[in-house]
């Protein structure tokens, strides 16, 4: 089968568990059409949009009795025109009149309750934006009264972003399932019957309400202006500023055990160029279940010249036990990791002075704090230069905009300048890119653009 041309047809049949109106739905991009029991009943075959990805789809009802089956087939086509190939089918059983009430009704008569709540594509995606931070429709009413049916409810819910929850406290269980792909259930169902341990940690803070957001005052902006007024304050280092208690803390998340941290040690209390600091500390699984904790380390500079938050996160490490197991954690840090950026001196750098690393499962919850001095300055000042010549902590753009600045990046880089996600990396620096693609953009490869930049 040619990838970039073809055709296919798929048969089945399908057979209704209840009396009822059911409601088939096709998206594509390409040609389609949907056949039920010898009968077109949506036809995307001359669809204007077939070359485009976008959620255009048809929709078309049946009337089945319980154990009727008709028979189905799908006929699709590849749009020549298009880069996107996609088919979807989807069939909507009937509804109760009053599924709310339904729902409380299987719950009050169940020995646990699920409620699965959440998002779509038609709420969060690409290109948009959600109005607020609320589930749509009457999710939080569905949770609330199938929670007051029944005290053992868990709530699962399926987004991939934060979401107020008006109900927190109304139920005993809530598992953050994201969006898992198609061995999703499979995953939850380990989860909620106890065969595996939760071991997720949040990658954002949840905050309670839209309000309480960073971004919340600058967005979405006027007169086609959006500010970006977080500026380093963004996530838990925002909410850490303002004193604000998030609804759940960066890298939150619990599980069926419990850890204990023993005392924090370094191998110094004194830090300089060329050096590194270890910190060491134990984690005991003081459970009767295996798991897995993240442990976190934070870093706060108790006095800096420019306004810093009040902790950064600089390293972690994720580590599995067995029941009354133990494990040394070890920590590797040096003078790049207390460097920060200043616009006036045009680069990287790093004060004398006394700083903390605070320990923790999440930004929230800190458990051991041990202190030591770092006695250089200019950390990172090798790969930046305030007369300001030409270097790598620059943006891409930048250097491309500069005639012997794009003459050094052709030369190393040559083709993936050209790639068609280099405009994506325009707005970032080559050290924080070699940061996310090392093996393209190696120390070997970075020494040599550094040291032609500086001519």
């Amino acid at each position: 089968m040619q990838p970039g041309s073809f055709s296919l047809r798929l048969s089945g049949a399908f057979t209704a568990p209840e009396d009822g109106a059911y409601t088939f739905s096709l998206f594509s991009v390409g040609r389609s059409r949907l056949f039920l029991d010898d009968e077109l009943v949506i036809n995307q075959w001359d669809h204007p949009g077939a070359e485009e990805w976008n959620e255009w789809q048809e929709s078309a009802s049946i009337t089945l009795h319980a154990g009727e089956t008709v028979p189905l087939v799908v006929e699709y086509s590849s749009s020549l025109g298009s880069r996107w190939r996609a088919l979807r089918l989807g069939c909507q059983t009937p509804l109760p009149e009053d599924p709310i009430a339904a729902a409380v009704e299987a719950a009050a008569t169940a020995d646990v309750a699920i409620v699965f709540a959440g998002l779509t594509n038609e709420w969060e995606s690409e290109g948009f934006d959600r109005p607020d931070m609320r589930l749509p429709g009457a999710q939080d009413e569905l949770i609330r009264r199938v929670a007051a049916a029944n005290p053992r409810t868990v709530v699962v819910l399926n987004c991939g972003s934060p979401v107020e929850m008006p109900w927190l406290d109304e139920v005993p269980a809530l598992l953050q399932a994201w969006y898992a792909g198609q061995e999703m259930g499979h995953a939850i169902a380990d989860v909620l019957f106890g065969d595996v341990s939760p071991s997720g940690r949040l990658p954002v803070t949840f905050p309670r309400r839209l309000q309480d957001n960073p971004a919340y005052i600058n967005y979405p902006g006027e007169n086609g202006q959006v500010r970006y007024g977080d500026g380093l304050f963004v996530g838990y280092r925002y909410y850490d500023a303002k004193q604000i208690e998030p609804l759940f803390p960066f890298g939150y998340g619990l599980s069926y055990t419990e850890f204990s941290y023993g005392d924090l040690t370094l191998d110094r209390e004194q830090l300089g160029p060329g050096e590194a600091l270890e910190a060491r500390l134990t984690i005991a699984n003081r459970g009767s279940r295996p798991g897995q904790e993240v442990v976190q380390l934070y870093l706060h500079d108790e006095e800096s010249s420019l306004r810093r938050p009040p902790k950064e996160l600089r390293r972690f490490a994720k580590v599995m036990l067995q029941p009354g197991e133990e494990q040394t954690v070890t920590f590797t840090l040096d003078g790049d990791d207390l460097a920060f950026y200043d616009p006036a001196y045009g680069g990287w750098i790093s004060e004398a002075g006394a700083f903390q690393l605070l320990l923790g499962p999440n930004a929230a919850d800190i458990r051991r704090r041990a202190r030591f001095t770092w006695t250089g300055a200019a950390a990172r000042a090798a790969r930046t230069d305030p007369n300001g010549h030409l270097h790598t902590g620059l943006l891409l753009k930048t250097l491309l905009a500069d005639p012997e600045g794009k003459r050094v990046l052709e030369r190393h880089l040559g083709e993936l300048l050209k790639h068609p996600q280099a405009e994506m990396a325009m707005e970032m620096s080559l050290d924080q890119l070699a940061a996310i693609v090392p093996d393209l953009l190696t120390a070997q490869k970075m020494r040599a653009i550094q040291n032609d930049l500086a001519g």
